[in-house]
């Protein structure tokens, strides 16, 4: 099924004077950058938040929504497109006319129903008030029961895709965000002609054609040695379900840096930039990233570090890693194996705590130095010794990712007293998310794939505690990518390389790409002292997740179950109770 055919023929594009643009769509935001081409440097950028941000708790319209659900807006795609691009180009001052290119990346799985026009559902009339209607953003987790019945019937048939995934199959990816939809609406999934991923939705949107990209078929969608999950294999999860892969999914899948089509007139229209230049084909945030560090080489790790991390690293050989979000052929780069972790909340959890759980005083004093909250608990926090606060938290507010594979698991804080401080919360959750990057790394080295470099892209490599508790829990140093908008930049290398200003990825990648090795060192004395902390870790990790004790699940259950009770406490119709008045 994969089309290998749809590189570009090169072009004769000037590296020195062209232009390159980049969009990557965020979990909240959208950015865009202009890059010029012989060098990677970063012209001009501009950001844009989305008017709707994470749809959690109502749709536009007003319609209530359950738990664990997570949608986003196309309207707010596409403004993105109209905002950012000029903007980035005005910051850089340059010409549209020297635009040769265009790439975008996408936060995954972040996946809609729509028409074969590519019209999405929820904006057709009548259903702006139905859930199932809009796109599930990646952390949409609410099809967990599907995800679990997808990996209990691959186990139980011996599907050889399966080890490919760690063993599990994610609530965030395709398969089980789209039975969710057909055992919850069917009349939505009756009325979509494509499940498409958002990061492939955007480039039908550009070039007015519809692609699909080999990563995100890969990673989200069980693609593997050429076929997506067999008829038989969906029928047992649903009858109806049997031809979900013929009449919404299967389409011919392009290769990453391939030339996907040329921009619209319509396309033109949204983005301000020329018609008739290069779009390259869909691809995911994480995975685009790797270009822009330079580290598409086998065993360069790299942790793009946001709201969650994705771990990304190519390599030649084929291991079975547990918890793996997937191992797929052409995954990052073309000839080689990519293989993608991730932890579903990092940042988010630093976010949380600051939001909700710290106190006034706190946030006087980042007033007082015209700094940040997380500026003052990390000065507080580096002061400490290892272990110094007695505390150990398990890093799964947002779920697990890996190596667990499991979305209804909760985070866990042991050791409080009370002489806990705001300072020793917060740097127990930065060591808890330091060490759930080590089980992964720890993975990847225990199944045979070698890691020989760790790099660190992303908003939080600017804080340097943060970077170098990192550094001590994995008694690695790390590397820290040059540009500061990763994502977008790694997507301006794949526009470069679509328009046939460079021959591959790889090459591109070397020229345009940068990172700072060795960034930051491990302090032997700390490594040492977070050797016994780990171990401690460790044994929380399996106590809690590998079924010493199932306490969370049913603690989540117990929540959910309340939570039921009292929505439907609040919408029954208001009865009065009349009795009669004494005479």
């Amino acid at each position: 099924m994969a089309d290998h055919g749809t590189h570009p023929a090169h072009l004769p594009v000037d590296p020195t004077r062209s232009i390159v643009i980049g969009v990557d769509y965020g979990t909240r935001s959208g950015r865009a950058v202009a890059v010029r081409v012989s060098d990677g440097t970063v012209l001009g950028s501009a950001v844009h938040p989305y008017p709707h941000d994470v749809i959690t708790r109502h749709l536009p319209d007003g319609t209530s929504l359950p738990p664990e659900t997570a949608l986003q807006s196309p309207a707010d795609w596409r403004e993105v497109l109209t905002v950012t691009i000029p903007a980035a180009l005005a910051e850089a001052g340059a010409d549209p006319a020297d635009v040769v290119g265009i790439a975008t990346d996408f936060t995954a799985s972040t996946v809609l129903p729509v028409l074969a026009d590519s019209t999405p559902l929820c904006e057709l009339p009548g259903l702006a008030g139905r859930l199932h209607a809009w796109p599930k953003l990646w952390k949409h987790h609410s099809a967990q029961s599907q995800a679990d019945r997808i990996t209990a019937l691959a186990e139980r048939r011996g599907e050889t895709w399966l080890p490919r995934y760690g063993g599990k199959i994610s609530s965030e990816w395709q398969f089980a965000k789209a039975l969710q939809v057909l055992e919850e609406d069917e009349e939505i999934y009756d009325r979509a002609d494509r499940w498409i991923e958002a990061a492939d939705w955007i480039v039908w949107q550009l070039t007015g054609t519809e692609t699909r990209n080999t990563c995100t078929a890969g990673y989200k969608g069980i693609y593997q040695d050429g076929h997506y999950p067999s008829e038989e294999f969906l029928a047992e999860l649903n009858p109806r379900f049997a031809s979900f892969v013929g009449d919404k999914l299967e389409h011919p899948l392009s290769p990453l840096g391939g030339l996907a089509g040329r921009l619209t007139a319509a396309g033109a229209a949204l983005t301000g930039l020329p018609e008739g230049i290069a779009v390259a084909v869909g691809n995911v945030d994480a995975h685009v990233t790797a270009a822009a560090a330079d580290a598409v080489a086998p065993g360069r790790l790299l942790a793009v570090m946001g709201t969650s991390t994705c771990h990304v690293m190519s390599s030649p050989v084929l291991r079975e890693v547990p918890g793996m979000c997937g191992v797929v052929a052409d995954g990052i780069v073309p000839g080689l194996l990519g293989y993608e972790a991730g932890q579903s909340a990092v940042g988010d959890i630093f976010g949380w705590y600051v939001d909700q759980q710290v106190p006034p005083e706190v946030h006087r004093e980042a007033a007082e130095i015209e700094g940040s909250v997380h500026d003052v608990l990390s000065a507080r926090a580096a002061q400490q010794e290892v272990g110094e606060h007695g505390l150990l938290v398990l890093d799964w507010h947002g779920g697990n990712r890996s190596v667990l594979v499991d979305h209804d698991l909760s985070g866990v804080v042991v050791g409080l007293t009370l002489a806990t401080r705001p300072e020793d919360i917060y740097r127990a959750l930065v060591e808890a998310t330091a060490f759930g990057a080590r089980t992964i790394v720890e993975g990847f080295v225990t199944a045979g794939v070698p890691v020989t470099e760790v790099i660190v892209s992303g908003g939080l490599v600017h804080n340097p505690f943060l970077m170098q508790v990192y550094a001590d829990v994995l008694d690695r140093p790390l590397s820290i990518a040059g540009p500061a908008q990763g994502p977008a930049v790694g997507a301006a290398i794949h526009a470069a390389v679509a328009a046939g200003a460079y021959p591959d990825i790889h090459a591109a990648a070397a020229a345009m790409g940068r990172r700072t090795p060795a960034a930051f060192r491990p302090d032997p004395a700390r490594a040492a002292a977070y050797d016994a902390l780990f171990a401690e870790y460790v044994a929380l990790h399996d106590h809690f997740g590998r079924g010493g004790t199932d306490v969370l699940h049913r603690l989540r259950a117990i929540r959910q179950n309340a939570r039921t009770a009292r929505a439907a406490r609040d919408t029954a119709p208001a009865t009065t109770t009349h009795e009669e008045t004494p005479r």
